[in-house]
């Protein structure tokens, strides 16, 4: 009998276990830590959420997405061989994706730049 099939979940849970136990005291010694020195550990602030990186996430899942499919496509209709046609479409795709991103997120830095000028004059 194997026992890899049912050691692999059991340890995947022991180790998310594990770091979500040592993210919470590190995070209560840093906050004793900030007592000690006199800082209110409630005046600090939680970082927001970057749009352009959940930009970035999104167009390189849509792009993943759309290679899988393409890449399906190859290898069912060429009889192109499999992990050619996947991996291949899979970084165009995806690359695409990145680069769609990063298009927009010039743009809209450029809008905000020219407004920031037009509320100085």
């Amino acid at each position: 009998m194997e026992f890899s099939p049912i050691l692999i979940p059991i340890i995947l849970f022991i180790g998310l276990f594990t770091m979500i136990i040592f993210l919470r005291k590190y995070e209560n010694e840093e906050r004793m830590a900030m007592i000690e020195k006199g800082i209110n550990p409630g005046n600090t602030t939680k970082p927001r959420i970057n749009p352009s990186g959940t930009l970035r996430f999104g167009l390189l899942a849509i792009g993943a997405g759309t290679g899988l499919l393409i890449g399906n496509f190859l290898e069912r209709s060429l009889d192109l061989y499999r992990p050619v046609a996947y991996f291949s479409m899979v970084l165009l795709f995806g690359g695409t994706g990145l680069l769609v991103s990063y298009v927009i997120q010039l743009r809209q830095d450029e809008k905000e730049k020219r407004e920031k000028q037009r509320e100085i004059m």
